[in-house]
């Protein structure tokens, strides 16, 4: 792994540390701070996550035209911005204009870095992105069991902790990539070849964001509907805690356990997806008939593998069949595709459950992780007739 790989992945694990500060106490803030209502709230980050949406896809056009140092920092100084902002002004309404456009600015460094990653270090594959994602999840981890005994001294060291992590992230990205450019390297095929061969892998690529789509559904449901149903069932907001906190040690310690499954399907990316979606398949049916502590344990167990051979392999896919000059685009339109899915899963989830119940929501997710399939199959479909063509 490349020296400056490393950096990135560090300074991408403090961006994160600073984030999951905040994110966690945003609804609690604005609720029991500020006064609003939980619907408020809501909107507000629903603006959030849609602003971020936005900011990953001009993030990563904007890699492809001027490079990812410089899209880095162009979108570190939009989020730079807002977090002096929320330290100095956090109340109403400022509050949320900044969340806004720190969406907005964050939202443009996720699809760069990986993008950059990519470039850094191509012959990596899953590896580089791989790596990307253990240092975010412990970041994640971190961050929230930090956030809460911060918060407890006052939320003012919130921000400003959110604030100091940040401005760490921005010095190793200043110091260490100043200068470091990769080349676009644009397609010089005729206009027409380059066109069939696009339209073809767009398509393909498109087929395979529906299957991350549909998983990102369900697995928001275990931060929403599924963690009202816990209360339900008088599991502890302790032992629901716990459970997160399961997924995020899983995470970084069980990869010695998949290696060998990735190893032997390496480059198969088809065979990583049906391993990865039918886990999760089997995670809700399974979670769909537990009432206890320990059979949502065990369903979050059976998610987490899941997690840990699609999440990584949707950047690894991007950076593999993207257009060449167009690979920020397409990492890009991986992130924004969580992004929208974080954004309308809750309220998509909540609306089935107050109109049906919370077994409808469970068979309504394993109907469409079943059917995430035909997408799997459209995919490989069209990979194989752009492998024929090329």
């Amino acid at each position: 792994m490349p020296t400056k790989l490393k950096y990135l992945i560090v300074a991408m694990a403090l961006n994160v540390i600073g984030a999951s500060f905040l994110w966690p106490l945003n609804t609690i803030y604005m609720s029991q701070e500020l006064g609003k209502s939980l619907s408020i709230a809501g909107f507000v980050l629903l603006l959030n996550s849609l602003s971020a949406m936005c900011g990953n896809l001009f993030g990563g056009k904007l890699f492809d035209q001027i490079g990812g140092y410089k899209t880095i920092m162009t979108g570190g100084l939009i989020a730079f911005s807002s977090l002096v902002g929320l330290n100095i002004l956090h109340t109403w309404p400022f509050y949320a204009i900044w969340l806004v456009l720190l969406g907005f600015g964050s939202g443009m460094i996720f699809p760069a870095v990986y993008a950059f990653a990519g470039a850094i270090w191509p012959e990596g594959g899953r590896r580089t992105f791989n790596a990307i994602y253990v240092a975010q999840n412990v970041g994640v981890a971190v961050g929230t069991a930090l956030a809460g005994v911060v918060a407890d001294f006052s939320f003012d060291y919130i921000f400003i902790a959110n604030l100091l992590m940040f401005v760490l992230f921005a010095t190793i990205i200043f110091t260490q990539f100043r200068g470091v450019e990769v080349d676009a390297n644009v397609d010089t095929s005729s206009h027409n070849v380059m066109e069939v061969k696009n339209k073809t892998i767009f398509f393909a690529f498109m087929s395979v964001l529906i299957v991350y789509f549909i998983c990102w559904f369900g697995y928001v449901q275990w931060q929403t509907t599924i963690a009202d149903l816990t209360q339900h069932l008088s599991i502890s907001l302790k032992q629901y805690s716990l459970i997160w906190t399961v997924n995020g040690l899983m995470i970084v310690f069980m990869q010695p356990v998949i290696k060998p499954v990735i190893k032997m399907l390496k480059g198969k990316y088809v065979g990583q997806l049906i391993v990865g979606v039918l886990l999760f398949m089997i995670a809700f049916y399974f979670t769909s008939m537990q009432t206890a502590f320990s059979g949502f344990l065990i369903g979050m167990v059976i998610m987490t593998f899941g997690e840990m051979f699609i999440w990584p392999l949707l950047p690894t896919i991007a950076q593999d069949i993207a257009p060449k000059g167009r690979t920020g685009a397409y990492q890009g339109l991986v992130n924004s595709t969580a992004t929208v899915s974080r954004a309308f899963g809750p309220l998509v989830g909540g609306f089935i459950v107050d109109v049906y119940n919370m077994d409808i929501l469970f068979k309504s997710i394993v109907g469409l992780i079943l059917f995430s399939y035909v997408f799997i199959g459209l995919y490989s479909i069209l990979m194989k007739r752009y492998q024929r063509n090329t």
